[in-house]
């Protein structure tokens, strides 16, 4: 089980007299509880559109399952984040959608991992921004999360590794089980 869910929450602002029926914003949050997911949504929200939760409402809230689950896939994620120095991977024209998968820019910050979840890889990612940026889970940004369904499209050496078919994980040195409690000689372990 792990540490983060996918949720679909749906909000929008209270309809008042003026505007009767507000215009509805869904976001994909990956979060350890809907608590927290109801939280970074009105977050983000008060962010980008000005709505905040004392006049805003939650319409939906969904919890997003993997459609394959027991599949190794790699996953591309685009992120931003608040460092001690400032923050990093800002555009100078904010897009609420970042590109598509192939048009990698050298400006955005783009993480690659192989999970069998989105959930599972976003989770990877946290640990890699707190191992080697000291970026906490409140100062990372996810912008987009994406399955890499193309071997050419990955761009990391260390996910290109594991792409190979013939990949092997040698054992080489096995202990055998002997039902004897002595042995006149001694067992090999080196196959």
């Amino acid at each position: 089980m792990g540490r983060f869910t996918e949720y679909s929450v749906v909000g929008r602002k209270l309809p008042s007299e003026a505007d009767p029926s507000p215009k509805l914003y869904r976001m994909r949050i990956f979060a350890p509880n809907d608590v927290v997911a109801k939280s970074r949504f009105w977050y983000y929200l008060r962010q980008l559109k000005k709505v905040k939760k004392a006049s805003g409402e939650i319409v939906g809230l969904n919890v997003i399952s993997e459609k394959r689950p027991l599949k190794v896939k790699n996953f591309a994620i685009w992120l931003r984040y608040d460092s001690r120095s400032g923050t990093h991977n800002v555009s100078s024209t904010p897009t609420i959608r970042p590109p598509p998968l192939s048009d990698y820019l050298p400006l955005q910050m783009v993480k690659e991992f192989r999970a069998l979840s989105r959930a599972e890889a976003v989770e990877a990612m946290y640990q890699n921004m707190a191992a080697q940026h000291r970026a906490r889970f409140r100062n990372v940004q996810i912008l987009r999360v994406a399955e890499i369904a193309k071997k050419d499209d990955v761009r990391r050496p260390y996910i290109k590794q594991l792409l190979d078919p013939k990949l092997k994980f040698p054992l080489p040195h096995r202990r055998t089980k002997s039902k004897a409690w002595y042995a006149a000689n001694r067992p090999a372990t080196w196959a």
